[in-house]
């Protein structure tokens, strides 16, 4: 059986424009071109960058908690308890990965 962080890393990997790479503080990022789409810490834990709009949209759901360290920040945390998560995880980075494809290309004038 494999791990959760095995599940979502196969997942969000396998989408065109997604890179993985290791996280400053321990865990895998996940970027769609040069901007983080979020990272995940191992098996226990997942942080997303989002617009306030969606951020407090998800917290009040219950799909996420502010940013275990940055409550005040734009991130959220999602813990995970086991492999049994992950597909809700991934959903969030469907999110992030929807939003950051259908975002215009910076120019480069």
């Amino acid at each position: 059986m494999k791990k959760t962080g095995e599940l979502i890393g196969e997942a969000v990997a396998s989408w065109p424009g997604v890179t993985a790479v290791a996280h400053r503080f321990g865990g895998t990022e996940y970027r769609y071109g040069k901007k983080e789409m979020g990272h995940v810490h191992g098996d226990r834990l997942a942080d997303l960058p989002l617009p306030r709009r969606l951020h407090d949209e998800l917290i009040a759901q219950g799909r996420a908690q502010p940013h275990h360290v940055l409550p005040a920040s734009g991130w959220v945390s999602v813990w995970i308890d086991g492999p049994e998560d992950a597909e809700s995880v991934i959903e969030l980075f469907r999110i992030q990965y929807e939003r950051y494809a259908a975002a215009p290309a910076p120019s480069s004038v």
